[in-house]
């Protein structure tokens, strides 16, 4: 079997484009997921047992079914529950590929970040807390300025890994027709039958891009001293 050369090379700028695609999704799932994630914590850790229920079954369910399942709900099912976006016949619509995407990668990662949040909280010795509010400080001041950067410190290695995960995980998406990395390789072979070829580019890809992030998380935790 001869492996064709000038087909990647040909190809590269297509893939390259769809692994901008791909990070561009990948930072703003996982940016979203971020401040979900802060906020459910914050809730799990509440002292009212209605919302850490709340933030457990939200948690417990996008953490306990498939991302691809997610993203089939929300492109198709989402305008059915909203009922807002119906076309002319006044049947529903599905939501656009790229909002469909970066809303199931966000909810979905905001349930992992979630975990990760109320993981390092709870790492920090209580008696930090005990200490900020004997200084006066309020509730919400003692976690903002005591607990949260001690907590951060110890997230970012396990953060780290949530974004490589979500970066390999955004290929799902190819399947709503979304082009991001993967649905491009699809889109070539499916013009050059070169399975191979392009799918060992994509692979490389990947793969460069998940080093890459795993060197700038070892940074961190080098220069804040994570042990």
């Amino acid at each position: 079997m001869d492996f064709n050369w000038q087909l990647i090379v040909d190809s590269l700028p297509l893939l390259i484009g769809g692994a901008g695609i791909t990070i561009q999704i990948t930072l703003m799932s996982v940016g979203f997921g971020f401040f979900i994630g802060l906020v459910v914590a914050l809730m799990n850790l509440s002292r009212f047992k209605v919302i850490r229920l709340i933030a457990k079954c939200y948690v417990e369910l996008f953490r306990g079914t498939p991302l691809l399942v997610q993203i089939f709900m929300i492109y198709f099912g989402g305008p059915k529950l909203l009922g807002a976006i119906v076309n002319a016949n006044g049947a529903p619509e599905p939501i656009g590929p790229y909002l469909a995407a970066v809303l199931a990668c966000s909810i979905n990662s905001g349930a992992y970040v979630s975990e990760i949040f109320r993981a390092g909280i709870q790492s920090i010795n209580k008696g930090q807390m005990e200490a900020g509010r004997s200084l006066g400080l309020t509730w919400f001041q003692t976690m903002r300025y005591v607990i949260m950067p001690q907590a951060f410190k110890a997230i970012i290695p396990p953060l780290g890994n949530e974004f490589i995960a979500m970066l390999k995980d955004s290929s799902l998406v190819s399947v709503i027709g979304f082009e991001e990395l993967t649905r491009r390789g699809q889109l070539i072979i499916a013009k050059t039958y070169a399975s191979f070829e392009i799918w060992g580019t994509v692979a490389v890809i990947y793969l460069i891009m998940t080093v890459t992030i795993s060197q700038l998380v070892g940074y961190l935790e080098r220069k804040y001293s994570i042990k």
